[in-house]
């Protein structure tokens, strides 16, 4: 037990004291903490405050961002769906160029294909041409290696020259001469100078191996044996076909190729003029036409020569003919002239009919009296 001043304490009311004491000391400390707090809250309630205000223009700005944001949403939607169709448009006039140059492609296409399948069909049909030639001229070949082909290569060659530019009654193939010697081709021309003959003739083995001389030796020997080969045709000619009294005096030596007659002309001049001085004339393919052609102006002017006497016969006939038609054609002027005066005649008699016809319409009987002597009486005069 305390004693404290005049009161004693026990235990109890000591725990109780304590505890009051206690509980007294902790609101003393509250209040002074509450009063701290307070004074710390009035800051902090401004901010909240002003936090509030924030928060509030900040909901606000929202409102406009979101009604900002929709309006964009709007606008965005509007300029996509105008998008969306200037795409569509875009696109399907994009596709309709795009079909009609595909489909003028393809008309290209197609024409150049077919420009291309009918060329290839050229190509294949030169082709077949150039492996024909190629075929023509190893037979070709095959017919010039051959003395009595080549012979008749040559005959066919100038018997298609000769049937071109002379008439059919004018010459005469694979004729008999009276010596019993045959020719290509004779020729009817009038004396002078008389039928002509013309044989075919080709030195071709000599020609191809001047050609195919590669040596001087070579060249000498191919040059010798054309030579040989030339004169000895020119003297068969000379000798077989020129005829006294049955043909020209001279004859032409027919050469089917171009080559072997320019060769013998540029660097074989003496055979040329053997030849002349044989009087055979070498001719070749184009010599030999123009050469045929003046033939053809020979005896054309001989068959009118020919006709010179039916012409004038004719002209005879004609001249009295023209005069036959002069005469009667003054016959005919003549009765023209009858013919005109007769329509003037009859002209005035029917001008003066007239006139009495309309004096008759107006009864005008007194004015006939002037002409009385040339009235027509009603009744025929009485014998």
């Amino acid at each position: 037990m305390i004693k404290i001043a005049e009161y004693e304490l026990g235990l109890p009311e000591l725990v109780g004291l304590g505890l009051a004491g206690i509980v007294i000391l902790l609101l003393i400390m509250t209040v002074r903490a509450a009063g701290k707090s307070a004074r710390m809250a009035e800051p902090l309630a401004h901010q909240m405050g002003a936090l509030g205000q924030r928060v509030q223009s900040l909901a606000d700005g929202q409102q406009q961002l979101a009604g900002g944001l929709t309006h964009v949403s709007e606008a965005q939607a509007a300029a996509q769906t105008n998008m969306l169709q200037l795409m569509e448009q875009r696109l399907s006039q994009v596709s309709l160029q795009m079909n009609d140059n595909l489909q003028g492609s393809a008309r290209r296409t197609a024409h150049s294909l077919g420009e291309l399948q009918q060329r290839l069909v050229s190509i294949d049909k030169a082709q077949d041409n150039i492996t024909k030639l190629s075929g023509d001229v190893l037979s070709l070949q095959d017919i010039l290696s051959n003395k009595q082909t080549r012979g008749a290569f040559g005959e066919i060659q100038l018997n298609d020259i000769v049937s071109k530019a002379l008439p059919k009654d004018s010459y005469e193939l694979q004729h008999t001469l009276s010596n019993g010697k045959r020719a290509d081709c004779l020729i009817h021309l009038p004396n002078p100078p008389g039928p002509i003959v013309i044989d075919s003739k080709f030195p071709l083995e000599a020609y191809e191996a001047l050609r195919n001389a590669t040596t001087q030796n070579e060249l000498n020997d191919a040059a010798r044996m054309l030579r040989t080969s030339v004169k000895a045709h020119i003297k068969a000619i000379s000798s077989k076909y020129i005829l006294d009294g049955e043909t020209a005096d001279g004859a032409l030596m027919f050469l089917p190729s171009e080559a072997v007659y320019a060769e013998l002309h540029a660097n074989f001049p003496e055979l040329v003029r053997e030849g002349f001085a044989a009087r055979v004339w070498i001719v070749s393919p184009t010599t030999c036409m123009a050469t045929l052609n003046t033939m053809r102006a020979i005896l054309k002017d001989a068959r009118m020569q020919e006709q010179a006497g039916a012409i004038r016969r004719e002209l005879g006939l004609l001249y009295a003919d023209v005069e036959r038609l002069g005469t009667r054609v003054e016959n005919l002027d003549r009765h023209f002239g009858q013919a005109s005066k007769d329509i003037a005649e009859i002209k005035i008699s029917s001008d003066k009919a007239g006139r009495r016809a309309r004096r008759l319409d107006n009864f005008d009987f007194e004015e006939l009296s002037p002409d009385a002597d040339q009235v027509v009486p009603l009744t025929s005069p009485k014998p």
